[in-house]
């Protein structure tokens, strides 16, 4: 039976009609499977800083709690308060961002934190999200009026504006794995706004060009990608270990709990929890994981594919970019096929930010791809973009 009746109109059960239920039951499913490494993965790095056994997984189902509603409320928002939300959180992450710079804890040679309530925030996982929201509504707002009043509303400039701010932001703490996140949800989002293609192509020769400058000013993204192209040139531990972990695991694993390479990985419940995953529950359950993220952006995809609303589109569409290249470079860096980079993997890896932007960003997607009706640029509108692009 189901849980509400399609007579009911009430503000619950018209979410529950109109939600995506089959992503919404994936990101569970996820969340699940998170809890249960973190249960195996963390004991050993807790007792190894001097911390009781289970100090980080008591401490991820207390943060779980709070996301998960944040998730669930942010999915019943109107694009009206999803579009408030941005700006707020925009504003607010520009003046973290600005704080951390100038107070904020220096860890492994980079500037990403500050402490607040006695939790360590970083400013930079909440950006993501709050300049997708922003990006998005101006870059559709340009579109909009062009289309309606022919006025030219500086609505691309102004989200061209937002990206180097972001991006300035991010790279004086430096944080190039967030830069590259945040380049890439504009990316996407100016390929589904139908930009001509040489603005993408420009836009990633600036990108090739700015690795470049990273490679030969930031010390730490040189030593990354040399022990990488080559691994007699430096220190390859994790990765060393990493590897191993997904040798010993085969096809389905040693057992949960069971696992010997977590004990000697420092980011065992973070950066190489996909590791631990792949030892402990095998290739099998990898490839379900695998399948899993697949899933949830492909679904994001097709649900956006009928919208109405070219924010909708944009502002979802570079989120679930988000969303799958994050967990892409996770588990990239753990199989040794990228730079080692430490990036969580989305609701699975312990950190409190982490785990609360994510959830924040799931339940924008959420919200803007429920089937209801939407204002805005009409489908054919969207089309006949697209169908412009040169």
């Amino acid at each position: 039976m189901s849980l509400f009746s399609r007579a009911d109109n009430s503000t619950l059960a018209a979410w529950w009609w109109t939600v995506d239920r089959a992503m919404l039951g994936a990101i569970f499913v996820l969340m699940g499977f998170g809890i249960m490494l973190i249960s195996t993965a963390s004991p050993p790095v807790a007792e190894h800083l001097g911390l009781g056994s289970y100090h980080f997984f008591w401490r991820h189902i207390v943060l779980l709690g709070p996301s998960v509603a944040v998730m669930l409320a942010v999915s019943m928002l109107s694009e009206r308060y999803i579009w408030r939300l941005g700006v707020v959180l925009f504003a607010g992450c520009v003046v973290a961002l600005i704080a951390v710079l100038l107070t904020g804890s220096e860890i492994k040679g980079a500037q990403r934190w500050i402490h607040v309530g006695g939790f360590s925030l970083q400013p930079s996982e909440f950006v993501k999200p709050a300049f997708a929201i922003l990006a998005a509504k101006f870059m559709s707002l340009q579109m909009q009026q062009q289309s309606d009043t022919g006025v030219n509303f500086p609505g691309h400039a102004i989200s061209a504006g937002l990206y180097g701010l972001t991006l300035l932001l991010l790279l004086l703490q430096p944080d190039l794995g967030m830069s590259v996140i945040v380049t890439s949800i504009w990316a996407a989002q100016i390929f589904l706004a139908g930009f001509p293609f040489r603005l993408l192509i420009a836009l990633g020769v600036l990108g090739v060009g700015g690795l470049f400058g990273a490679y030969h000013g930031l010390h730490h993204v040189k030593s990354r990608i040399d022990r990488f192209l080559d691994p007699e040139s430096g220190d390859n531990y994790q990765v060393e270990k990493s590897l191993e972990a997904f040798q010993n695991g085969g096809l389905f694993g040693v057992g949960p709990g069971q696992g010997t390479v977590k004990l000697g990985l420092p980011d065992a419940h973070a950066d190489f929890i996909f590791a631990v995953a792949g030892e402990e529950m095998g290739l099998i359950f990898t490839m379900i994981l695998m399948a899993l993220y697949f899933f949830v952006v492909f679904r994001g995809f097709y649900r956006l594919k009928g919208s109405e609303n070219l924010f909708a589109v944009l502002a979802a569409g570079g989120l679930l970019t988000m969303f799958g290249l994050q967990a892409l470079v996770h588990m990239g860096s753990s199989l040794n096929v990228l730079p080692a980079k430490g990036m969580t993997l989305p609701f699975i890896s312990y950190g409190g930010s982490s785990i609360l932007a994510v959830c924040l960003s799931a339940g924008i997607i959420l919200a803007l791809t429920r089937r209801q009706k939407k204002s805005g640029l009409s489908r054919g509108s969207v089309s006949s973009i697209s169908a412009g692009r040169k």
